[in-house]
């Protein structure tokens, strides 16, 4: 199936995953995202599973490398050269978007900032991503998504009890991926607005901000009831008991979320085998139910403890509430809906194995995006090269001189 970017092409100027991941999402929608790397160095992602933090193992899958990069071209380039930048100059003639991660400063001595993209090619889409924004006094501070996002965003601290010592920590590309998307979006709005209006836009998305957004109710709601956060509140005195995590007889646990509680009290109670407590005085009714909210509790729990998972799972099948079983990220993969949706896809590798990657979670047609794998380091080089209608003499002597890897 032809993607819906088809035809569109991105130049990413970019490190790491936040920036990348729109690039990667970009591809999923079918655009040519070139991702321009050092000739020596190239992305520092790539880095990661020799320090021996992620990858490894007997398929030594660099998959913090593949999940933002799947599906793009590389391209070894040294900026720092004229030839080199003029070789990117290029490229950005040729292209629709720009995207990048770097900071201003050193936009601006690399002379890749707007002004200098746009000397060469006026109607590019010139797409910044960084970690605290574009104005203020910290606009030149690098942020990851641990810090930027998770830290200074107001997520760990939402997240954290109140009984614990540190802060928790995220879990790896915990904002960079949803941030990512984020970028994508933005992208997808600028190509529409050049199209139906002929003006190219300068887009703007950072980690703090799509923290913000993400956090955005316990934002709004600490201003208004002038607290640092809304409270996590105690389970046993919860408004809502049909709202919460009940355990289950072999240590699992069962998310409830039926906001609507006397439409679904009825029936939850028929399936965990109380039809007693529907019409007991004290459950009867939201306002009784909260009003004897650890009672009701403790009749939930000590239902739900009664039955493994695999039992619930049947008894709670055809339930007209809202639930969910709280999983770990392996069971996802046999997830029936993530798998009869698309959400997770094999990427053949050059060897003829496999591996899988999740898909961007925004489908057109009903139709999962089509994967292939990150390129190697410079994979692309002398074909984009080519493309240029540059010949071999040319690239051989960029390659003596170290322009290009």
């Amino acid at each position: 199936m032809e993607g819906v970017l088809e035809g569109v092409r991105v130049l990413e100027v970019a490190t790491w995953t936040f920036v990348p991941a729109a690039g990667a999402v970009l591809a999923d929608w079918g655009a040519d995202v070139i991702k321009v790397e050092h000739p020596e160095t190239g992305d520092p992602q790539r880095g990661l599973i020799t320090a021996g933090m992620f990858g490894g193992g007997p398929r030594s899958v660099n998959f913090m490398m593949e999940q933002p990069n799947r599906g793009k071209r590389s391209i070894g380039v040294d900026l720092r050269s004229e030839e080199g930048l003029e070789l990117l100059y290029r490229l950005s003639e040729t292209a629709d978007v720009f995207l990048t991660s770097f900071l201003p400063s050193a936009r601006h001595t690399m002379k890749i900032d707007v002004e200098h993209i746009r000397a060469r090619n006026p109607e590019i889409i010139y797409v910044r991503g960084s970690g605290m924004g574009q104005r203020g006094s910290e606009r030149e501070r690098g942020g990851y998504d641990a810090a930027a996002y998770f830290a200074r965003g107001g997520h760990a601290m939402c997240l954290t009890p109140d009984e614990v010592d540190y802060p928790i920590s995220p879990r790896a590309a915990y904002g960079d991926l949803p941030g990512g998307q984020t970028i994508a979006g933005g992208v997808a709005a600028a190509l529409f607005r050049r199209e139906r209006h002929g003006v190219a836009s300068v887009v703007d998305i950072s980690l703090l901000s799509c923290a913000m957004w993400a956090l955005s109710p316990d934002i709004v709601s600490s201003k208004l009831f002038g607290i640092p956060k809304m409270p996590r509140g105690d389970r046993n005195q919860s408004p809502n008991p049909l709202v919460g995590a009940y355990k289950t007889k072999d240590g699992r646990f069962i998310n409830l979320t039926m906001l609507e509680s006397d439409r679904y009290w009825p029936d939850l109670c028929q399936r965990i085998g109380r039809p007693e407590l529907v019409d007991d005085p004290r459950f009867d009714t939201s306002a009784h139910r909260r009003e004897h909210a650890p009672e009701c509790v403790a009749a939930l729990d000590r239902a739900f403890a009664e039955r493994p998972l695999a039992e619930w799972k049947t008894a709670l099948a055809e339930a007209t509430g809202v639930w969910a079983v709280y999983q770990e990220p392996i069971e996802l993969h046999d997830d029936p809906q993530a798998v009869e949706n698309g959400y997770l896809l094999n990427v053949d590798t050059d060897e003829g194995s496999s591996f899988t990657l999740v898909a961007n979670p925004v489908q057109f047609d009903e139709t999962p995006p089509e994967l292939t794998r990150a390129p190697e380091h410079g994979e692309h080089t002398d074909s984009i090269l080519l493309e240029l209608g540059l010949d071999w003499n040319d690239i051989i002597r960029l390659k003596e001189t170290g322009a290009v890897l």
